[in-house]
């Protein structure tokens, strides 16, 4: 076989041999990927908490991180258009399309970024103040929101860039760069924060650097390769033809993102009323939680290129099937790691705080919230797969009633009526992953979705 031959075979081998094999073949780097991603975020709140304080520690794992998610979620969910959307055209074997999409998709990052870097510095203040949050965390709060947005411009290209090469089936440089970048991450935060007493200034710093890192690889990466996805810095510019199906897909992904950020930004709001303690155990119980969500995250990235390819491909046979597996083996996964966590989870917590006040919170939480992330595969699996067909402003209408809508009913109608108990305030989460599953099952299952999506890209 030539060297050619093998890098077709490689490029289709999601479109063709044993699907739970290929489906695993592409997850395992993207769930290490996501294991670093939660370690290279992880790192800066484990050493603030240890060399800063708690104060610190509520800062950068509460409320600047809810800030962060709300304003670049939009951006996350806009640019998973333009990773459908080539991944389908590479599925088609569309060389054309593929070109002119990365360069559109590379465009977006850019202004977005910019975009993003105005925004989060000017409104962050008035986001805090809004959310009552303690004000012994504000202050080191701004100061790492106003440092991580400044670099926002390299994590956006980093991310569409990682997003361009797991489209075409791509998962391991993206692992490849997030470890490096988890290592130079904690190597900065060691020197800024521990040994330049740089506080959370100095683990915003350590990021920022070390993302720069990634985007300068994968732009490297894509400019090297002389395949379809080719990226050449003077033809970054937007195509108006494709801005369409980027945005049929992405801007639904894009405004669920922000609702359910927004409604967890809401959920920071009341946490924040019971206190720093609280605060930072939640903090720390967000942090540790991504070992749960990596699983779940995962398997939702390896179906929605899964699904993208194969429809691309017309393989809707192979498609269906990809879906009940990725579902299967994501179930298993979630369950088990939540097993894990339910027995190892507190001596974890003893890497992030050693006051036991803020411990005994984040166990409770712990407890209380690993009973039901099983829920949110449903969610996640049916999600992705319905967004790799290019079906993407349902799901996201079923998407913002059932995370968003029903999250303000249960913060603003029910819980002023109930005792104010912290557990209360996090029950909205079981409530509304039931629900919301129950109805991605009923469409997914019940609807005529599919049809729609083949009228829509011209195979029908």
């Amino acid at each position: 076989m030539t060297t050619l031959q093998k890098k077709e075979t490689a490029a289709n081998a999601i479109v063709e041999g044993v699907i739970w094999k290929q489906l695993l073949i592409f997850f395992f780097p993207i769930l290490l990927g996501t294991f670093f991603q939660q370690l290279y975020n992880t790192v800066d709140t484990i050493i603030v908490g240890k060399f800063v304080g708690k104060e610190a520690l509520a800062a950068v794992g509460s409320s600047a991180a809810s800030l962060i998610n709300l304003i670049t979620g939009f951006f996350i969910g806009l640019s998973s258009g333009a990773t459908v959307i080539i991944s389908q055209y590479y599925g088609a074997k569309n060389d054309r399309d593929v070109n002119r999409t990365v360069h559109t998709s590379m465009a977006i990052a850019v202004v977005f970024g910019l975009v993003i870097t105005v925004l989060g510095i000017t409104i962050s203040p008035w986001l805090l103040r809004i959310l009552d949050t303690p004000e012994d965390i504000i202050p080191p709060s701004l100061e790492y929101i106003n440092i991580f947005f400044a670099g926002m411009i390299p994590s956006l290209v980093y991310n569409i860039g990682s997003g361009i090469l797991r489209a075409i089936g791509d998962s391991k440089r993206p692992l490849y760069f997030l470890i490096i970048a988890c290592v130079i991450n904690a190597m900065l935060d060691i020197v800024f924060v521990a040994g330049m007493n740089m506080g959370v200034g100095g683990a915003a710093l350590a990021t920022v650097i070390a993302q720069t890192v990634c985007a300068v690889l994968v732009v490297l990466v894509l400019m090297r390769s002389r395949e379809s996805y080719h990226l050449q810095l003077k033809k970054i510019r937007f195509h108006g033809d494709l801005m369409k199906p980027i945005l049929r897909i992405g801007l639904p992904a894009g405004i669920q993102a922000t609702m359910f950020n927004f409604s967890n930004l809401l959920i920071q709001g009341n946490i924040n009323s019971f206190g720093t303690n609280t605060v930072a155990g939640w903090s720390a119980w967000m942090k540790l939680e991504g070992i749960v969500w990596m699983f779940i995250s995962s398997f939702g990235i390896a179906i929605t290129t899964f699904v993208g390819q194969n429809f691309g491909a017309q393989k809707y046979d192979r498609m269906r099937k990809s879906v009940f597996q990725c579902w299967l083996m994501a179930t298993i996964a979630v369950l088990a790691s939540s097993a894990v966590m339910m027995f190892f989870g507190e001596r974890l917590y003893h890497l992030f705080i050693s006051d036991p006040l803020v411990i005994a919170d984040a166990v409770k939480i712990m407890k209380f919230m690993l009973c039901f992330y099983f829920l949110f595969v449903c969610i996640e699996v049916f999600s992705g797969a319905l967004r790799g067909a290019g079906d993407s402003l349902i799901p996201t209408v079923m998407m913002l009633f059932g995370v968003c809508v029903l999250r303000l009913i249960w913060l603003w109608g029910v819980l002023p009526n109930l005792e104010h108990n912290f557990i209360y305030t996090i029950l909205c989460y079981p409530i509304t992953w039931t629900i919301t599953a129950a109805m991605f099952l009923l469409y997914y299952f019940r609807s005529d979705w599919l049809n729609r999506c083949k009228k829509k890209a011209g195979f029908l």
